[in-house]
């Protein structure tokens, strides 16, 4: 029988920021949700709040930001990407392999060309 390799990932996505607090949460759990589904398992949750995004996507200038890790089987990966995509409150979604969990987000300021 084989095993089943499984990995480390970082998740980021984006919520649209017209949806209430309530269809937010229900939005963020469908996403969870599918992850467990697959048997992965979650490790950390960064909520990144309501921010500016660098440009528009189909009209929409802000959204909710949130940044996941979580081990997941590798083939569960393309199933969910297919679910993401179905997903109509999800604007943008980004899925990375990575070597460990980061357990604080730190962004250092850009400096200023010219």
């Amino acid at each position: 029988m084989k095993k089943e390799r499984k990995g480390l990932y970082e998740g980021m996505y984006i919520l649209s920021a017209t949806l209430s607090d309530d269809s937010r949460k229900k939005a963020f759990e469908k996403i969870t949700d599918g992850i467990s589904q697959k048997g992965g398992e979650i490790h950390k949750i960064h909520e990144q709040g309501r921010r500016k995004m660098a440009y528009s996507i189909d009209g929409k200038r802000e959204g909710y930001y949130y940044v996941l890790y979580f081990t997941a089987p590798t083939q569960a990966i393309l199933e969910l990407w297919k679910e993401y995509h179905l997903h109509e409150d999800l604007i943008r979604f980004l899925t990375m392999k990575v070597e460990k969990v980061q357990e604080t987000l730190e962004f250092k300021p850009l400096k200023a060309v010219g």
